[in-house]
C-alpha cells in the first residue's frame, strides 16, 4: 500500500480498482439480479451480496477506484448526480432538521428541497455564496444539521472558503456536503479539507462522453458511509454494471482529459476576456478573475467550465451569439468531449439573491476540440452580437 500511495495521481487512477491477475485490463461485467449462493446458511448472510441490486464486481471496483481518487473510507454509487446529492441529504437528515445551502446550488437540488424535504419537515435556508465562513456559521441555529456547498457555483462561479467553513462547521457539530463535480475529485479533495460528504455527478468529467448517468458520494467517516449504504438499500437505488464499467473506463483517462480541459479553458477564457463585447469572465482559474486567490490556494487545476458576462445587450443579441456558434453546441450538462454553450440568466430567477453583473451571462463548457477552433467560433458569435 505504501508503494501505491507514493505513485502519481494518473498512475493510481490507471491501476485503482483493477482485477489482480485478470486476463483483460478491464473487469468482467456481471449482468444479473439473482445471485447464486453456496448454501442455505448463505441465503440470509447479511455480510454477503445476495442480490444484484447491491452491486457486483464492476460496481465494487468503481467504488474502490473512486475511494482512491477522493481519499475516502467509503464511496456509494447513485444512478445520477442529482440522486447522489439528494440521497446524501436523505441519508443523514431527519424531521425537524435545517439545512443551509448556497444560493448558487444546482437548480434541481433546489427543486428537491422545495418539493421533497419540506414535505418531510426539513427546513432549507439559502445563503449568499459570497458569505464569509464566520458569518455563515453564525447563521446556524439549534436545528441546523448540514451546510451544502457548491464551489465554484456551476453558473456564476462564486467560490466558498471550503476549508474554513468545514473546520468551523465541525467544531459546531454540523455536517458539510460539497458538490465537487467541477473539480472532479481530482483538482480539489474536499475530504482532505474537512468536508464530510463529497458529491460528484460522475455523468460529467468522470464519464467524459455525455452518454451515461451516475453520481457518487464519498466520505471519510465510516458511520456516515453506513448511513449512505442503508439509504441506498432502503430507497431501492442501484447502478447498472454496464454503466459502472463505462465510468471505470472514463476514470482511466480522467487526468489526461482534465489537463486538456484546463489548458483549453484558460486559452479560451484569456482570449474572450480581451474582446470588446465582453465585460467580465467568471473563471476562478483565470488570473485577475474573481476568487482567483482562493482558487490558487486550494486547487491544483480547473475545469473547462466558466461563464462570460457580455456588456449590456438585448436578449436578441445573446440569442444571435448562440445561434452563430457551430463548434460550440447548444445544450445542457458539461464535462464531455464536446464544447457547449447556454445563456444562463433565465436560471437566476430562482435565486433569492440574483447575482448582479454588467450584462447578460453566457456559460461555456470547453471540450476537447482545438482551442483555436473554439476561439474562431466565439469570434463569429461575438461578431453576431455586434451586428445585432
Amino acid at each position: 500500500m505504501a508503494a501505491g500511495k507514493s505513485r502519481g495521481r494518473a498512475t493510481r487512477l490507471i491501476h485503482a480498482g483493477q482485477v489482480k491477475g485478470g486476463r483483460t485490463v478491464g473487469p468482467a461485467v456481471e449482468r444479473g439480479s439473482t445471485v447464486i449462493l453456496s448454501s442455505a446458511a448463505a441465503l440470509y448472510d447479511e455480510g454477503s451480496v445476495t442480490y444484484g441490486r447491491a452491486g457486483l464486481g464492476v460496481q465494487n471496483l468503481l467504488a474502490e477506484a473512486l475511494s482512491d481518487l477522493e481519499g475516502a473510507h467509503h464511496v456509494s454509487l447513485f444512478p445520477s448526480g442529482l440522486a447522489a446529492l439528494t440521497g446524501a441529504m436523505l441519508a443523514v437528515l431527519k424531521t425537524g432538521d435545517e439545512v443551509l445551502i448556497t444560493d448558487a446550488v444546482y437548480k434541481p437540488t433546489r427543486r428537491f428541497c422545495a418539493h421533497v424535504l419540506t414535505r418531510f419537515g426539513v427546513t432549507t435556508r439559502y445563503f449568499d455564496p459570497t458569505t464569509s465562513p464566520d458569518a455563515l456559521i453564525a447563521m446556524a441555529g439549534p436545528a441546523t444539521r448540514m451546510i451544502v456547498l457548491e464551489s465554484p457555483g456551476s453558473l456564476s462561479f462564486e467560490m466558498q472558503d471550503v476549508p474554513a467553513i468545514a473546520g468551523l462547521a465541525r467544531a459546531r457539530g454540523l455536517l458539510t456536503l460539497m458538490d465537487n463535480t467541477w473539480a472532479a475529485g481530482f483538482w480539489f479533495k474536499p475530504l482532505a479539507h474537512g468536508v464530510d460528504l463529497s458529491v460528484q455527478a460522475l455523468t460529467k468529467y468522470v464519464g467524459g462522453h455525455s452518454d451515461v448517468f451516475m453520481g457518487s458520494v464519498a466520505t471519510a467517516d465510516p458511520v456516515v458511509g453506513a448511513l449512505l449504504d442503508q439509504a441506498i438499500w432502503d430507497f431501492g437505488w442501484s447502478v447498472s454494471p454496464d454503466d459502472a464499467y463505462q465510468m471505470l473506463r472514463g476514470l482511466r483517462t480522467l487526468p489526461v482529459r482534465l489537463e486538456r480541459h484546463y489548458a483549453s479553458g484558460l486559452a479560451v477564457a484569456g482570449w474572450v476576456r480581451d474582446q470588446p463585447q465582453v465585460a467580465e469572465v467568471l473563471y476562478p482559474a483565470l488570473p485577475g478573475a474573481r476568487d482567483h486567490a482562493l482558487w490558487k490556494r486550494d486547487y491544483a487545476g480547473a475545469a473547462g467550465l466558466f461563464s462570460i458576462v457580455l456588456r449590456p445587450v438585448s436578449t436578441a443579441a445573446v440569442h444571435a451569439l448562440l445561434d452563430a456558434l457551430s463548434v460550440f453546441r447548444l445544450g445542457y450538462s458539461w464535462g464531455g468531449f464536446e464544447s457547449l454553450a447556454i445563456n444562463g440568466d433565465p436560471q437566476f430567477s430562482v435565486r433569492e439573491r440574483a447575482p448582479s453583473f454588467a450584462g447578460p451571462m453566457v456559460r461555456l463548457s470547453v471540450g476537447l476540440e482545438d482551442p483555436e477552433d473554439l476561439i474562431a467560433d466565439l469570434a463569429r458569435g461575438l461578431a453576431a452580437v455586434a451586428a445585432a
